[in-house]
């Protein structure tokens, strides 16, 4: 799949999520293959020009993290000329912009889905934005308030016109929870409206489900959200199933995938920013055990790292012994977790 100049391959694509996407859960699917473009959580273009690389959680990035898209979330046209400079700065791969956020925060701000309701005003930003780089420029939506063709395809076809390279589609209305089934046919429709590369984002979880989506949606390429927490190495099977990768099956150890999320946490971010995350995590990753909200609710009530691993190595050695041999006792022997405190 061609986005501008850029080749992505396999055509499977991280979403970006608050509190997921970022560098310990980017490496953690890397570990196992199979993605082709990772993404940054959702990050504000009015703060994004004051972020540091070095400090920020949402910024920091290890080599590895290659492409890599920085999805903003803009307000307005007059934002874009000092983001699009931090965003050439920070050696971004590909830009994103958020014009599909369901959340009434970010609504009420001005941004995500509320954009839908003003395409001339987005008419403008998509303008500018392309003025202001060369880079791959993608866009992420929803189908819409309701289900009205001629409002989404004239909506679709003014992003490509005004130089939109690659347009993701989650399939659900804007007040849709996850709980609906996506309406993959509707991606479809998208797909006869434009010429660039559509991506299908919603409900995707396994080969199975990605499989049905390519059938109904014919989508160039799937975006994977919620299930990239739960199984890091989805990609990896999807990638190997459905687009003959030339990758390993993948060979899972849960307790140990769960170590290495922990580890680079601790490696990576300030003491005060790694517990927040792993709670964020855990509430997924929990899912792969029929008890896992055991684990869940271990990792939740703890105050610091230290006590949070405790808790959840103490879960593995009941539902995964042979796992959890392989985790060491206290993560204060390792190098990466001393000086890990409270967070």
């Amino acid at each position: 799949m061609r986005i501008a100049h850029k080749t992505i391959w396999p055509p499977l694509l991280l979403a970006p999520m608050a509190g997921l996407t970022h560098s310990a859960l980017r490496t953690t699917i890397l570990g196992f293959g199979g993605i082709g473009l990772l993404s940054t959580e959702m990050l504000a273009a009015t703060r994004l020009p004051a972020e540091s690389a070095a400090t920020s959680p949402y910024l920091v990035r290890t080599a590895r993290e290659t492409p890599l898209s920085y999805q903003l979330l803009l307000t307005g046209e007059q934002q874009i000329p000092r983001a699009f400079a931090a965003l050439h700065r920070l050696g971004a791969d590909a830009v994103d912009l958020n014009l599909g956020c369901p959340a009434p925060l970010v609504r009420r701000a001005g941004g995500g889905s509320s954009l839908m309701d003003e395409p001339e005003r987005v008419r403008r930003m998509v303008r500018s934005a392309r003025r202001h780089t060369a880079l791959p420029l993608t866009a992420k939506i929803r189908l819409g308030e309701t289900l009205d063709a001629g409002r989404l395809r004239d909506f679709c076809t003014m992003l490509a016109d005004e130089g939109i390279d690659l347009l993701t589609v989650h399939a659900r209305l804007r007040r849709e929870s996850f709980a609906r089934p996506p309406r993959w046919e509707w991606i479809a429709r998208v797909k006869e409206w434009v010429a660039i590369p559509v991506v299908a984002n919603g409900g995707i979880d396994s080969v199975a489900s990605a499989r049905a989506c390519l059938q109904a949606s014919g989508a160039d390429g799937l975006m994977i959200g919620r299930r990239a927490a739960v199984a890091p190495w989805v990609f990896a099977e999807i990638a190997r199933s459905l687009y003959d990768a030339d990758l390993s099956a993948p060979q899972v150890c849960l307790p140990r995938v769960y170590l290495e999320f922990a580890v680079a946490l601790a490696e990576r971010f300030a003491p005060e920013r790694q517990l927040g995350r792993l709670k964020e995590f855990t509430h997924y990753f929990a899912k792969n055990y029929p008890f896992g909200h055991h684990l869940a609710s271990r990792v939740q009530s703890s105050g610091s790292l230290l006590e949070a691993w405790s808790g959840a190595r103490a879960f593995f050695a009941a539902n995964d012994p042979a796992g959890a041999d392989l985790l060491p006792e206290d993560l204060r022997g390792l190098d990466a977790f001393r000086g890990a405190g409270e967070g």
